[in-house]
């Protein structure tokens, strides 16, 4: 199995083995990386730090997909640092993409597993970051999984609504019907129906701007536990409506979840 670093050389991308940090990004308790990832944010995201973590030229960003396999996120350089005390984040940095990487972002998969809770290592000889797989096409938010499969977590959707994915608004604007939203920080469940013009993707859409949507019971729980509780929601599909359903019967359908 050939070495990403190595593959990476071997590729023409610049990379500058002498000063070179691996950064394996994970959740941090407030921040899901590889949902940043799929909104196209993690350049910036990875700038902002707590510490001064980069004390290199260069940094590899790799974003854990669980059980050892990390997703390529690029080979990014080091421009300048700047310390914001008594601010957040007290660390910000400023980098770029080396170029020749744009085909392979988003589609390397690599093996590596982390011993300890250290997520920046300094990249040397023998340091395991075995190349696994290379995608057939980049990773994003994908395709529609069809509507007994959705499972989305705050930050998933507000990618989504946020990028106007067709993949998912076409089908979420042709439905009715009754929806579940989950707090997996306390298992509390909300279920809500969506019975407008445009469907489950209209009701969604206020979800993700507002976070509450609207909803009472909602805001007073971002009100008591900080509006960052909302990236521990999850949002599901529980029956979609008939054509012929009126808004009275996906209240019926709502109260029946209920």
């Amino acid at each position: 199995m050939i070495d990403l670093v190595t593959f990476l050389k071997a590729a023409d991308v610049a990379v500058d083995a002498s000063s070179l940090k691996v950064h394996l990004a994970c959740w941090t308790g407030q921040d899901d990386p590889l949902d940043i990832f799929h909104a196209g944010k993690f350049a910036e995201w990875q700038e902002c730090q707590g510490r001064k973590n980069f004390e290199c030229s260069q940094v590899i960003g790799l974003v854990d997909k669980a059980q050892g396999r990390w997703l390529f996120a690029g080979v990014y350089e080091i421009l300048g640092c700047r310390v914001n005390s008594g601010r957040r984040p007290p660390v910000r940095y400023r980098t770029q993409l080396l170029p020749g990487q744009d085909d392979w972002i988003g589609r390397i998969i690599v093996q590596h597993n982390r011993t300890g809770r250290n997520s920046y290592r300094v990249w040397k000889p023998g340091l395991e970051l075995t190349l696994l797989e290379i995608l057939r096409k980049k990773e994003d938010m994908g395709e529609f999984p069809g509507y007994k499969s959705v499972v989305l977590s705050y930050s998933q959707l507000k990618s989504i609504v946020d990028q106007q994915i067709e993949s998912w608004r076409g089908p979420l604007s042709n439905v009715r019907g009754v929806y579940l939203i989950t707090d997996a920080q306390t298992g509390m469940h909300y279920v809500g129906q969506a019975s407008g013009q445009d469907g489950i993707w209209q009701r969604w859409c206020r979800y993700a701007n507002t976070g509450h949507g609207g909803n009472v019971e909602l805001k007073k729980l971002l009100k008591n536990a900080g509006p960052r509780r909302v990236l521990r929601f999850q949002y599901s599909i529980l029956e979609i409506a008939d054509t012929h359903a009126t808004d009275d019967d996906i209240l019926a359908r709502e109260s029946h979840w209920i």
